[in-house]
């Protein structure tokens, strides 16, 4: 799980984990990443993400591994 925080100066990926601010967290699976910058991030971190914020969590979830898909699930 990764933690991303709501600072003073932004939202930020917490590779740490120790940062200071509301925290909220994302799986390591870009589908989580899709589905948190829909909305359940802002939610979370009861904030609503700038473009910047936007730009900086999205270029973070392009360096994620792409998803595996499961044959059984894909055969669903």
């Amino acid at each position: 799980m990764l933690r991303i925080v709501r600072t003073a100066e932004g939202v930020r990926v917490d590779l740490t984990g120790k940062l200071a601010g509301r925290g909220a967290y994302l799986h390591d699976r870009r589908e989580c990443w899709f589905r948190g910058l829909r909305g359940a991030l802002a939610h979370a971190l009861k904030a609503e993400l700038t473009a910047e914020d936007r730009s900086e969590l999205e270029n973070f979830m392009n360096t994620l591994p792409q998803d595996q898909v499961d044959p059984v699930e894909a055969n669903k």
